[in-house]
């Protein structure tokens, strides 16, 4: 291992001894120095960067035309509209800035290639150019800052009534679960020293408002009512992502972080949708291709793929990340309702020990 460093350090002396001379050879150019440049050079220089302003375009667009079969479809929630609307106003607003600024500095490099006898123009300011490309960005950034902060204010800020449903999301590695207000509508006191037994979630068992409170391992949300989110942590920093309801928030033990939304897509209305319908078909031709390589192992082929919601983890938590999720079912509030009368409140739960 010695031997191998030693030959690492005299190969970095040698290339270092190698630039110095290159660099001390540069500060005393002959005429005829191949490694000066020439017209000759410069003309090509040039050309290549007008080929490469088309190749760098041309993958741009093809990008996003291949890429957009990977988007998200229409949102499910009712700020999420607001939000996309927001996302491709700031994406529309770079590109042009981009384009026009990456057209002009490739065609100026070949406009202005240097030619032998000709000397730079010094310019030294333009007060009205200065104003022009300080204004535009600090009124353009001005106006997204503002719209994005109504959607902030939309997401983080809900407001809540009588018919706003109050559910906690609690996060532990790696596993979700929701606890459910109850028919009060208010989270019982909760803390990490009461976990005990049965009680996963440490809700205070003296607490009369944790009595009627319902937790569960699979989030349910009736579609068009307003739902306000708790998160806590059990351990460490987690990500709680709804990515079709575009929503996100970090999971930080010991505080409570809370937003709020409102479905407005059933499960079952978007399985049926022609976005998805295609999604899952897709991926299930996928998946049929690399069950023939696993029966041709002698391996169990793979099961037909399902589209559900699901709450995902966004932050690396820990070995197994990957997989912390929790289904998400949003449907009618009738059958909503007729789902939560079938769960134990955590009063029930308490009396069967």
């Amino acid at each position: 291992m010695t031997a191998f460093l030693v030959i690492i350090v005299l190969a970095l002396l040698a290339i270092t001894f190698w630039q110095i001379s290159k660099v001390y050879k540069l500060a005393k150019p002959s005429g005829d120095d191949g490694d000066i440049a020439n017209d000759k050079d410069n003309q090509k220089q040039g050309k290549i960067m007008l080929i490469f302003t088309v190749f760098l375009y041309g993958l741009m667009f093809y990008s996003f035309y291949y890429l957009s079969k990977f988007y998200l479809p229409e949102a499910s929630s009712a700020h999420g509209d607001s939000y996309d609307q927001l996302m491709f106003i700031s994406i529309g607003v770079i590109m042009v800035v981009q384009i026009v600024t990456q057209i002009l500095l490739h065609y100026f490099a070949y406009k202005y290639r240097g030619k032998k006898g000709n000397r730079a123009l010094f310019y030294a300011d333009n007060n009205t150019l200065e104003f022009i490309w300080t204004v535009i960005p600090v009124v353009v950034l001005a106006g997204l800052i503002i719209y994005g902060l109504v959607s902030w204010t939309q997401i983080m800020n809900p407001q809540q009534d009588e018919d706003t449903m109050v559910v906690e999301i609690y996060a532990y590695q790696f596993d979700w679960r929701a606890r459910y207000a109850g028919q009060d509508n208010v989270l019982g006191k909760a803390n990490v020293r009461f976990i005990e037994g049965i009680n996963q979630l440490g809700v205070d068992e003296t607490d009369e408002y944790g009595k009627d409170d319902v937790i569960v391992n699979e989030l349910h949300l009736p579609v068009n009512k307003p739902v306000i989110f708790k998160f806590r942590s059990q351990d460490v920093l987690h990500s709680a992502y709804f990515p079709f309801f575009r929503s996100q928030m970090n999971v930080v033990p010991g505080m409570i972080t809370e937003f709020g939304f409102t479905p407005t897509t059933t499960s079952k209305e978007i399985k049926n949708s022609e976005y998805m319908i295609e999604k899952v078909r897709h991926i299930n031709e996928l998946r049929e291709e690399r069950s023939n390589d696993l029966v041709a192992e002698g391996r169990s082929p793979l099961d037909d793929y399902e589209f559900e919601y699901y709450l995902l983890c966004n932050k690396i938590c820990g070995v197994t990340h990957y997989n912390m999720q929790m289904k998400i079912v949003v449907e009618e509030e009738e059958d909503f309702n007729k789902w939560m009368k079938e769960q134990q409140t955590f009063g029930e739960l308490l009396a069967q020990q």
